[in-house]
């Protein structure tokens, strides 16, 4: 199938605007592989301390230098219950490489926060930081130089996006992203969204409330909404990055123990030690980035993602922006109703047939590069496949032909939507994004006086007091990157969407975030630049008339010109935002980070000076251009 035009015309701009900064990448991707790719590079003394505590035959197997050693990277612990399931991969993974002749070392832990607990408290405001911090620490794992692949343990919010960014630093090495899976179903999520908004309202106590929320998170295993967490093993999938249909499968399975060994077995296959030689920066190249963009569309996925895909792209000299969101989401059609998007959850979108449906769909109609290489060593119509235990073994087979439910998955010919759902806004407040997937039509425009706040539970308190219980834009401003590390907001859905059913006309304007699991309130979110860089959402007053047009794409104070332009930007007390939770520690990301539309990193592009040219350099440039 030819690919669409659009697609492909996006494509070639990301290639030609990223031109200088990907040569760059790939030139410090050859300079790594030319001078400290594996062990046999290190000193003796060096390599001594790097195997001392191991077990005779991985020992010797070290020593010698002739097979794999794979690095485990894991973002482990058991609070948070999407990766708790994690603490037993190491030893499958050990034996699994053990069995293919390689060894495999904990080289070691990253941090893993949950946005789920600390959801509207001060532990937010770490949470997208919480992304380079995560790739800071692979670095540094991976940074004693004896490793010749990487299996990335994660699955959640930052820290899949901030995995994938510290191993690309090491781009000349393979690296498998290794998912642990969702929980089982519990209360749907569409009950759990009334009991929320119930509470809201004061309709329900605390205890109803808890009650509510512990039978929908009820055990191991990933939150089963279709929030970042599950964004990301979508995108990991549609990138090629885990083994095929690895994203859904159980927990504490025997397929997903065998997918977890296979992951092991298949990274030794893909070390420069044999023939099957697949480093990390020739799979994310630009058209992975631009398939990224396609399945994150097509399914209805986290608007996080217009940020992480952003940083992730960075990190492999790769220069994206919101305008090819905006171009491609005019022509992705929207193939799942996964909630907020709906009221399935992951489990059931997986039963209908998940991501191989998805990814064969969307080859079939132009929409993705089906030609990219994956760490499974296929071409991506390959990772449609869906794995099956025959016997004790792990095989693989094509997805159904028919979607099992089209209330929740449909094919490319019969779309929920002709578009991905995920617009850009422009006008005078700046630029952001909206999501209106979930969002009905009628609601999609709003017009309405500004109700101006610096904190969100500003917002709620004026709630209670019933002072927003009218046609209201809600614009909360000082959330950005730089003003309090860009938290989400999501403990303002339950009251705006209670306002919006009472037949109000409710918008929110944020600089902030938004969960993964925003839906139908209309919220134009990441607004660039934010407040604390100088952005024109400071200017907005109280009972400023706001405009936000879905359909149009625009976003506009209704405020004279001359009046706009001679306004003085607004300013807030933010020293609460500066202790407390680790705060303290943050400031320099916070006075360094980048906009929404730039990654909100504290990382710039691959811009680096051009590593030193190396004899290898023209050999691997061709092997990973």
């Amino acid at each position: 199938m030819p690919i669409h035009p659009v697609v492909e015309s996006v494509t070639r701009s990301i290639v030609e605007r990223s031109s200088e900064t990907r040569r760059d990448y790939l030139q410090r991707v050859a300079h790594a592989r030319a001078t400290g790719a594996s062990r046999g590079k290190v000193s003796c003394t060096n390599l001594a301390h790097a195997f001392a505590a191991e077990q005779p035959h991985d020992k010797l197997v070290l020593r010698e230098i002739r097979q794999p050693n794979i690095a485990i990277v894991s973002a482990y612990n058991d609070m948070l219950s999407a990766h708790q399931p994690l603490a037993r991969f190491p030893e499958l993974i050990k034996a699994a490489a053990r069995e293919a002749g390689a060894v495999a070392q904990f080289a070691g832990g990253v941090p893993a926060m949950c946005d789920g607990v600390t959801q509207g408290q001060p532990g937010m405001e770490l949470s997208l930081f919480s992304r380079d911090v995560i790739a800071m620490s692979t670095a540094i794992a991976l940074s004693h130089g004896v490793f010749d692949g990487v299996l990335c343990l994660g699955v959640c919010d930052k820290i899949v996006p901030g995995l994938l960014i510290g191993a690309l630093q090491f781009g000349h090495l393979p690296a498998i992203f290794v998912p642990a899976g969702p929980m089982t179903s519990g209360l749907s999520n569409d009950d759990k969204a009334k009991i929320r908004q119930q509470f809201a309202e004061g309709k329900l106590d605390r205890a109803a409330l808890l009650e509510a929320e512990s039978r929908a998170y009820h055990g191991p295993g990933t939150c089963t909404f279709y929030g970042t967490a599950n964004s990301n093993q979508l995108l990991m999938e549609v990138m090629g990055l885990h083994l095929p249909g690895a994203a859904f499968v159980k927990p504490n399975t025997p397929l997903r123990d065998a997918l977890t060994a296979a992951a092991a077995r298949r990274a030794a296959d893909i070390t420069h030690l044999g023939n099957q030689y697949t480093p990390l920066a020739e799979v994310v190249n630009e058209r992975a980035i631009v398939n990224a963009l396609v399945g994150l569309l097509s399914t209805g996925g986290s608007t996080n993602h217009t940020i992480h895909l952003v940083a992730i792209a960075r990190a492999a000299g790769i220069n994206i922006n919101w305008d090819d969101f905006d171009r491609l989401s005019a022509v992705v059609p929207l193939l799942a109703r996964i909630y907020p998007n709906g009221t399935a959850d992951v489990n059931h979108f997986h039963a209908a047939g998940g991501s191989g449906f998805v990814i064969r769909e969307l080859i079939g109609a132009g929409m993705l590069h089906g030609d990219v290489r994956t760490v499974s060593g296929g071409s991506l119509a390959d990772q449609a496949r869906e794995p099956f235990l025959d016997g004790a073994s792990i095989a693989w087979r094509m997805p159904p032909d028919r979607s099992l439910d089209e209330n929740v998955l449909r094919p490319a010919a019969a779309p929920f939507s002709r578009d991905g759902g995920l617009k850009v806004l422009r006008g005078n407040l700046g630029r952001c994004v909206i999501k209106v997937s979930a969002v009905k039509a009628a609601n999609r425009l709003v017009e309405a006086p500004a109700a101006v706040f610096d904190d969100q539970d500003e917002v709620l308190a004026a709630y209670q007091r019933g002072e927003l219980q009218r046609d209201v834009v809600v614009v909360v401003r000082f959330q950005g990157p730089r003003a309090n590390g860009m938290p989400e907001l999501h403990k303002l859905t339950p009251a705006l969407g209670s306002l919006q059913d009472q037949g109000f006309h409710v918008a929110l304007v944020t600089d902030g975030r938004m969960s993964g699991a925003s839906g139908k309130v209309p919220a134009a979110i990441h607004v660039s630049p934010e407040c604390c860089a100088g952005g024109p959402l400071a200017r907005v007053r109280n009972g400023d008339p706001i405009r936000l047009d879905a359909e149009a794409g625009t976003l506009e104070a209704i405020v004279a010109a001359d009046q706009w332009a001679a306004r003085t930007l607004a300013t807030s007390d933010l020293s609460h935002n500066q202790f407390g939770m680790g705060r303290e520690l943050f400031v320099a990301a916070r006075q360094n980070a980048l906009s929404a539309e730039e990654g909100a990193s504290i990382f710039g592009l691959a811009v680096q000076p051009s590593a030193p040219a190396s004899g290898n350099e023209i050999h691997m440039k061709e092997a990973i251009a």
